[in-house]
């Protein structure tokens, strides 16, 4: 299978999301009219973003031929939180589907420490050889990390304007989870596997 050029998957990642800012942005001063119905920029926005995630996965799955598993599971949440969301004209529902979503991540990774099962490591370790030790405590603060992050969306979304909470989920989460993986850098160098360091020396 041909692979992608370097520019393609980011773009299918960030395509929808920021396809979703604009068309907020663009409609928040008021209501938008479709098929005899009011909706808010959220809710409007929200059904824009469904359809373009759904191709921008489907596109992902086509160009690579693989799907890692969180993002099947989010893309099954933005189905569901989000298609409530246009069909009951609720913007709540898709508001709260980071929540899910990260507090479902937080407790995989959960379970998987307390049954001793590297499930982190089956879908990652390709891509960052470590051993068992570095995977155990970085499943440990991915956990922690989601729960965070779960608990931060319930405060924005329940305390803040609706304007806060699509800057905080469009950017505020993204640079969060990469402040996180920045930070582990010192942890991902100490328990990489021999043949990685080599590689990375050679």
């Amino acid at each position: 299978m041909k692979e992608p050029k370097p520019w393609v998957i980011p773009a299918l990642e960030w395509g929808p999301l920021i396809l979703f800012f604009a068309v907020f942005m663009l409609n928040r001063g008021g209501d938008v009219s479709l098929w005899g119905r009011d909706y808010s920029p959220l809710v409007f926005a929200t059904l824009l973003f469904i359809p373009a995630i759904l191709a921008a996965t489907l596109i992902r799955w086509r160009l690579t031929g693989t799907l890692a598993p969180m993002q099947i599971a989010t893309l099954v949440l933005v189905v569901v939180f989000g298609g409530l969301s246009v069909w009951l004209n609720d913007p709540r529902f898709f508001k709260i589907k980071p929540t899910i979503i990260y507090l479902l991540f937080a407790g995989l990774l959960g379970f998987s420490l307390v049954t001793r099962r590297n499930w982190l490591g089956m879908i990652l370790s390709e891509a960052l050889p470590m051993d068992a030790e570095g995977w155990r405590k970085l499943t440990l603060r991915m956990a922690m990390m989601f729960a965070a992050l779960a608990l931060a969306n319930e405060i924005v979304w329940r305390t803040m304007s609706e304007t806060a909470w699509v800057y905080f989920k469009t950017f505020g989460m993204p640079f969060l989870i990469f402040a996180f993986l920045m930070a582990n850098a010192g942890l991902f160098k100490a328990h990489a596997l021999p043949a990685a360091e080599k590689d990375t020396d050679g």
